[in-house]
């Protein structure tokens, strides 16, 4: 999180391209949505599994990141593929997700509803929202943005494999039947690449995928490059100060 941060800065004083960053995650870890409540969080049942947390800068609803890819789209407002408000630039990179997912051999959708209790919910994969991708009805990819004075940057997640419902084990819920209900919801809501094409994608295969997606739908043309020395030292600062102080995580 403090590496996507410091390239927004970066970005912000023309100093960084717009970047498309392509991670995992190594333990497991939750992440929070910027305003998310904390009180969401079973602390003892994070513990239990050795789980880290932290909480994004972007917006949305809890997600585990663990047997998955993640995206982080960054750049400036006057950028062509971001400008304009929130809904359009989240519809020009959707494009580029959709096309992403077309190569893996997904058959997949854009959903257009309107969702105004999914914010309620604490999984970020319960409910699609407008411009999400979908297979068959169930959301296959999780987006969420935030917009500074920098720029702007997106956050997203593919679920490649394994058990969706974990995340239900590391939230609170008022009983155990409540667990169990939520659990099954879920799984009628969502996907992963696996259950969808009937056999696992790598990490590797999937972030191909993604490169050409987005360079193919929004005209782009790559450049693979570290990050600068000064955004080296801009996330670690980061890292330190706020993205591993509880008082940031809890929001204290």
């Amino acid at each position: 999180m403090a590496v996507d941060a410091a390239i927004l800065s970066a970005v912000g004083r023309n100093e960084a391209l717009p970047t498309l960053r392509l991670y995992r995650w190594d333990p497991p870890c939750l992440s929070l949505g910027y305003s998310q409540p904390f009180s969401d969080l079973d602390q003892d049942q994070l513990r239990s599994r050795g789980w880290d947390v932290v909480r994004r800068p972007t917006g949305g609803r809890a997600i585990l990141h663990t047997d998955e890819l993640t995206y982080a789209v960054i750049g400036p407002k006057t950028d062509p593929r971001l400008k304009g408000g929130l809904m359009e630039s989240y519809r020009h990179l959707s494009k580029a997700l959709f096309e992403s997912l077309i190569i893996l051999g997904l058959p997949v959708q854009v959903h257009s509803g309107k969702n105004p209790d999914s914010i309620n919910h604490p999984v970020c994969f319960e409910n699609p929202s407008d411009f999400e991708i979908t297979v068959e009805g169930k959301k296959i990819i999780g987006s969420a943005q935030a917009r500074k004075k920098e720029g702007i940057l997106q956050h997203g997640t593919l679920p490649l494999k394994g058990d969706l419902t974990r995340i239900i084990q590391v939230l609170k819920y008022s009983n155990s039947d409540q667990r169990d209900q939520a659990a099954g919801v879920l799984l009628q809501k969502a996907a992963t690449v696996k259950t969808v094409l009937g056999r696992e994608v790598s990490w590797d295969e999937a972030a191909t995928a993604f490169q050409a997606g987005f360079q193919d739908s929004l005209n782009l043309n790559f450049t693979q490059s570290d990050l600068s020395s000064s955004e080296k030292e801009a996330a670690q600062l980061l890292a330190k100060t706020q993205y591993s102080d509880p008082r940031w995580t809890a929001q204290l």
